[in-house]
């Protein structure tokens, strides 16, 4: 079957589809929206699910044996109490590894996120996916549970639950204490917020990802690289003013915007994957992390 692309979608189902995953609408809004966009014999709930993720083909199998991959848990006593993730390394790896903390979009530790975890391995990083849905119990394995469970989250625990997550893997034996974070869509967000926390942070890439408060900037000592989507209002809106604020508080950054792709693109589980564009923003993440971390 040929994988469907946004082009294939009305961008008016697109722009309801990223209202519907971001919990601006319900999924009964967006069917009673999406309707009028059904044609063909395809139905609203048809629309739903060829949008919605399928994580059938992963890159990097969970069982490939180039990687040694472990769940663990932390304490996060300023958080939720602990932080459950995901450790990964190339096997076979030697000496101490770049370390590289991945930050979830808004469903929590799924195969997809697992997925880039594991390439981050064997690019030759230590990469460590926490779960932020672990005190509710981790990722239901159903995406529409996972983004309800989200809404019930406590962001301040939450956010120190990363902090934790940060310092911990930092500080392991596999580690040489050169860290780097990024993170996709409420990920990016945590990317950005780490950045204004974390002083010895090196580089923080947020995809699509909420800019922090402007007076925050001058906190940042991490390099930036920021992935935005072209189509991606919502985001994009934040940016001139977060950029005067770097700009002010002279931290070292690159912008770019993907032209034509939407929020999402790198997400190589949904239509909103756009190759190219995640293949040149996953090369130009991975070229500073090299740069930056070994």
């Amino acid at each position: 079957m040929t994988r469907k692309t946004a082009a294939d979608f009305d961008p008016e189902v697109m722009k309801l589809f990223d209202q519907y995953v971001h919990g601006r609408i319900s999924r009964r809004d967006f069917l009673s929206s999406a309707t009028r966009y059904a044609v063909g014999g395809v139905t609203a709930a048809g629309l739903l699910s060829a949008l919605s993720p399928s994580f059938a083909a992963p890159l990097i199998t969970p069982d490939d044996k180039r990687v040694n991959a472990r769940y663990v848990e932390l304490p996060s006593p300023q958080g939720n109490g602990t932080v459950r993730g995901y450790l990964v390394t190339q096997a076979g790896a030697k000496g101490k590894l770049p370390t590289v903390l991945v930050v979830h979009e808004n469903r929590g530790l799924n195969p997809h996120i697992e997925d880039i975890a594991r390439r981050l391995a064997l690019d030759g990083f230590l990469a460590f996916a926490p779960d932020a849905l672990h005190t509710l119990g981790g990722y239901p394995g159903d995406e529409d549970q996972a983004r309800t469970l989200f809404g019930k989250l406590d962001q301040t625990k939450t956010r120190a639950d990363f902090i934790a997550a940060a310092h911990w893997v930092r500080q392991q034996p596999e580690s040489n204490g050169k860290l780097g974070v990024v993170g996709f869509c409420y990920g990016g967000g945590i990317a950005n917020y780490l950045a204004t926390q974390l002083p010895e942070l090196l580089v923080a890439v947020p995809f699509y990802g909420a800019q922090p408060k402007a007076e925050e900037a001058a906190r940042i000592r991490a390099q930036l690289l920021i992935h935005d989507a072209e189509k991606d209002e919502r985001i994009r809106a934040g940016w001139p003013a977060y950029e005067k604020a770097l700009q002010a508080a002279g931290v070292k950054y690159e912008y770019h915007v993907y032209p034509g792709t939407e929020h999402g693109f790198n997400n190589d589980t949904t239509p909103r994957y756009d190759a190219a564009a995640a293949k040149l923003a996953w090369q130009r993440t991975v070229d500073l992390f090299r740069a930056r971390l070994a």
